[in-house]
């Protein structure tokens, strides 16, 4: 059983930055496919961005590419969103997802995060 803990979030104005953070832990975590998601008020949840086991491979939302850049480090054992030019339409929960490959963890996650608020004001 993998726990993933998400931090960083929190009010920042529009055209501001904020680096979100996700720890896993348990389980054989460092070999998994992540994944970040975001759900807005009264919308479903929707992909962001997610990485490969080894952080060669990257996958972006249309909504985020170019403004958006996940990573992660294995020595750490961390994974990252760094979130720049954010706009009032990021503002959402934004949740860390764990799967068994790339294309695994972007449609149907084994393991979620409790999710971390991300607001962003005009």
């Amino acid at each position: 059983q993998v726990q993933l803990e998400e931090s960083g979030g929190g009010l920042v104005q529009a055209g501001g930055s904020l680096r979100l953070s996700c720890t896993p832990s348990g389980g054989t975590s460092g070999g998994y496919a992540m994944c970040w998601f975001r759900q807005a008020p009264g919308k479903e949840r929707e992909f962001v961005a997610a990485i490969n086991w080894s952080g060669s491979t990257t996958h972006y939302a249309d909504s985020v590419e170019g403004r958006f850049t996940i990573s992660r480090d294995r020595s750490e054992n961390k994974m990252y969103l760094q979130m720049n030019s954010l706009r009032p339409e990021d503002t959402a929960v934004y949740y860390c997802a764990a799967g068994n490959t790339v294309v695994l963890v972007m449609s149907t996650p084994r393991y979620w995060g409790q999710g971390t608020q991300v607001t962003v004001s005009t």
